[in-house]
This record gives C-alpha cells, structure tokens and sequence, in this order.
C-alpha cells in the first residue's frame, strides 16, 4: 500500500499545500504503508530544480519522511507517448486546433453547456474532416491531442467528500507543445508507482472521474481517493504560490514563526485531540497512531492567525 505527494515545482509550498501534504502523509503513516514524494513539473516555464529542493526541504521541516527516490515527471515522457499511442490505436484520440479563448468564446455562446466539469471543452474540432485539420495545420495551428470521451459519467467513493460523480469531457492527452497533460499523466505515474491512496486538495475533485475513465481504458489500477478541503484566505479564496499574505515556511520565518508553530496549527486544523493540540511542542508523528483521513473536518479550513508565543490559533479547528 503506498500513499504519496506531488506537487508542481513551481514555487514555494503554502500552507495549504503543506497542510494536504501532512494529511497525506498521516493517512500512509497510520497504516504503516509506503509515502512518495513525485515531482510534477511538467510546466517547462515555471519548474525549476531550485523550487524542487526548497519544496523537499519544507516538507522535512514539518517533519515528513518518504520512501524512495523523488521521481520527475520530466523524466516519464516515452511512458506517456506510449499510452497515448495505445489510445490513438484504438480511435480514441482526435486532433484539436483550438486556443483557450476560442475555447471560452464557444462555450459562453453555446445555448447548451458542454458535458463534464465547468469549461469543460465542448468539442469543436471533434469531427473535423481530414481537409479541414490541413487548412488548420497551413495556418501555422499545431494540435492538441484529446481523448474521444463520448460524455462516460464516473462515480467514486471519496474518504472525505463521499460520492461524487461527474461527467467525463474530451480531456487533453498532450497539449500542443508536445508536453503530456497532467491528467495523463499522474494516472501513469500512479500506477507505476503503486499509488494505492490519493490525497491531495478537493479543486481536484472534478478532475478524478476524467482520470478514473483514463485509468480504465489503459487497464490501470484505480487508488482509493480523499480530496481534502482547501485552506482560505480571509476573502475565502484558495491559497495561491505567488499572491497573497506571507504563507510559506521561509515568509513565515521571518515573521518570527517557527516551523513547530506551524506545526501546530496544521494538527489544530485537523480537528484532533485537544490534549495534543495544548503541548508545546507538538509533531505530526503524535497523531499517526490515531488518525483517520475519513475524520478530518470537511469544510474550507481557514488561514491560521498566529499568535505571539502560541502554537497555534485555537480558532482553527471547525
């Protein structure tokens, strides 16, 4: 049984961010099964090697330990042609020429929306005649590649949201600079890896049905999955890498608050035994022979007030 993590090395890990980290890590750990670290960077723009080793050095300052080496997305290309491949074999894969605005302009003035999450992609160069992706490829258009759904509604049992069912739109395969679209991928990574549990934020949520569809077309395992709500800002909006008030271990750090201080907030966040939550050095390990993903509270967790000389805001818990 293996649990694991993966961020975008894209910047520093936020609060939330280490806040879902430890849930992970703590859902594993209880069981006494295997945590990973996988690094998804994909984004050739934003990833760097540098945010990679800050992200890892965070996560052993709040005390997480994973089995194994770091893998990279980076490195998994050919696995990921190779799926993509066995789906074209099979006429699941078409070609799209579209940009993301001509993407938001047809949905805003289509009278009927589009199956799948919100945005979800309504299909327009679904059927497109081999003429007309040669006009679209002598304009200069290099293709998306997108998985041929026909509208499969998939329903799974989450941890901590419960049933969730979603419809699965015409999802991108590899995107048209020749990179491997995340939801591709992490089903490849997961399996290859032995993925068993998947924890991570529940923006992810409406994503799950389109890669439980992928897992079961390319014959892959389907984890278990528990989407954790997101911690907020004061506005309720989500924590974000690069906006927003001082969230990360170092902006925190020099502020004055100390990694076990953020520590403790993420265990009173969790909702779980005051009497841990009182010490004053409080770690993650002394929640691991008594935690239950299942348990942990099930609203959006607001941002910590961190208090001169406490641990924690006492507020937190909800």
């Amino acid at each position: 049984m293996t649990g694991r993590f993966a961020p975008s090395p894209t910047g520093d890990l936020h609060l939330g961010n280490l806040r879902t980290a430890a849930v992970a890590w703590l859902s594993a750990r209880s069981r006494g099964d295997r945590f990973i670290v996988r690094m998804e960077d994909l984004d050739r723009v934003q990833a760097s090697a540098a945010h990679e080793a800050r992200q890892l050095q965070d996560l052993a300052a709040i005390g997480l330990d994973w089995d194994g080496d770091v893998v990279r997305q980076s490195d998994r290309f050919n696995r990921y042609d190779a799926a993509i491949e066995e789906l074209e074999r099979r006429e699941l894969v078409y070609e799209c020429f579209c940009t993301r605005r001509e993407i938001r302009e047809e949905i805003e003035s289509s009278a009927q929306a589009p199956h799948g999450p919100p945005g979800s992609y309504p299909g327009t160069c679904r059927d497109l005649t081999p003429a007309q992706r040669a006009q679209r490829r002598a304009a200069g258009r290099d293709p998306a590649l997108r998985l041929r759904s026909d509208g499969h509604t998939i329903e799974f049992a989450d941890r901590v949201l419960g049933s969730v069912a979603g419809q699965v739109d015409d999802v991108v395969l590899r995107r048209s600079d020749g990179v491997p679209a995340y939801n591709l991928a992490v089903v490849i990574d997961d399996d290859l890896q032995g993925v068993t549990e998947v924890v991570r934020g529940d923006d992810l949520a409406s994503s799950t049905p389109r890669q439980i569809l992928l897992q079961r077309l390319l014959g892959l395992a389907t984890p278990t999955y528990a989407h954790v709500p997101l911690v907020v800002d004061v506005d309720g909006e989500r924590l974000a890498k690069r906006r927003g008030p001082p969230m990360t271990l170092p902006d925190l750090a020099g502020i004055g608050i100390s990694n076990g201080e953020v520590v403790g907030w993420i265990v009173a966040s969790l909702g779980r035994d005051g009497a841990l939550q009182s010490r004053d050095s409080v770690t993650l390990r002394d929640l691991v022979s008594r935690f239950d993903v299942s348990g942990i509270p099930h609203r959006p967790c607001p941002m910590p007030r961190f208090g001169r000389g406490s641990t924690a805001d006492r507020s937190a818990p909800h």
